[in-house]
């Protein structure tokens, strides 16, 4: 990051500039693996949920309060430079709370790279025939709890006739501070309860939250309302998100496991994002909210039913929780 800031911005420097962004892309992918495999190894049963929830606060945070901080000192400050510089060098005096961790046994390595390979394949596959990962899984791949109707806030904001800073407003610092707390109040929710039950009503609250907005005057001040408790409870489906993965994943091989079940996810998000689209072109933004809503409260149904077919299934993973 530091580097990426340093280098002129110019014609000469594309090549380089492009390494750099790349290798800083590659470098952040590792960074949030490890951090996930030490959250994996280093949380007890009992603490899944507020690990889950604590998580996805720390990405929001970073991603917005830091994407705006480093926004800011990008205009206010002469030097191109500066905002990348601080925020790389932030990140690195962050980092020296890892030296105060202990690192986890790795018990799916060994000295054959070829067997180490297997010894993850043995345990993924462990996860995924088991009842909590399998259910897991299905919950990914379902459209509850998803949030997508705000990747559309800007798009259909002329209905509530909000003004470009108040969607910005929403869309951005205060949107995420928002669901930062909603991540840390629904991590601790998911403690205590069962956690693929707590995914399950964070989800039908969403949707409520969205049949309440399209059913609200379309003012300015519903527009901040709405959306403002739909970012907030949109925190808690990120923390049971977190929180289902990590109960589901255990520990070994646990970053490959984790980003095996998150990735499902983004195709659920994907096909929900394009299904808001469709709706909204053909009845309008009511009648996506309402289409968002029915989805959730269908996929949750559907769930309850997998769920009850699957107890057949061993309740957790054989190999991973070693």
């Amino acid at each position: 990051m530091i580097a990426t800031a340093i280098v002129p911005r110019n014609l000469a420097n594309l090549r380089l500039i492009e390494v750099l962004v790349m290798l800083f892309s590659v470098g952040a992918s590792v960074n949030a693996m490890a951090g996930e495999a030490l959250m994996a190894h280093a949380t007890s049963a009992e603490e899944k949920g507020r690990t889950g929830g604590w998580s996805q606060a720390g990405l929001l945070g970073g991603a917005g309060l830091g994407g705006g901080a480093g926004l800011w000192l990008a205009q206010h400050v002469g030097a191109s430079w500066v905002s990348g510089g601080v925020l790389g060098a932030v990140c690195v005096l962050s980092s020296i709370a890892v030296l105060f961790l202990d690192e986890p046994p790795a018990e799916h390595r060994v000295t054959l790279y070829r067997q180490s390979v297997v010894n993850v394949a043995k345990d993924v596959w462990s996860v995924l025939r088991s009842r909590t990962g399998f259910l897991a899984l299905v919950l990914m791949i379902l459209p509850i709890g998803l949030g997508a109707a705000s990747n559309l806030w800007a798009a259909v904001a002329d209905d509530w006739h909000a003004s470009a800073n108040v969607v910005a407003l929403v869309n951005g610092a205060l949107g995420g501070i928002l669901s930062m707390f909603g991540c840390v109040v629904g991590g601790y929710a998911s403690d205590v309860m069962d956690r693929q039950t707590a995914y399950c009503a964070f989800g039908v609250a969403l949707a409520i939250c969205a049949v309440a907005m399209a059913l609200a005057p379309r003012t300015e001040a519903m527009f901040v309302v709405f959306t403002g408790l739909y970012a907030f409870i949109l925190g808690f489906c990120f923390a049971a998100f977190g929180a289902v993965t990590f109960e589901a994943i255990g520990r070994g091989a646990a970053a490959t496991k984790y980003n095996l079940i998150a990735s499902v996810s983004n195709i659920s998000i994907a096909y929900l994002t394009m299904i808001n689209g469709w709706a909204q072109t053909r009845w309008g933004s009511g009648g996506m909210l309402y289409i968002e809503a029915a989805c959730g409260v269908v996929a949750v149904a559907l769930f309850a039913i997998v769920a009850a077919a699957a107890r057949a299934l061993p309740p957790s993973p054989v190999t991973a929780t070693a």
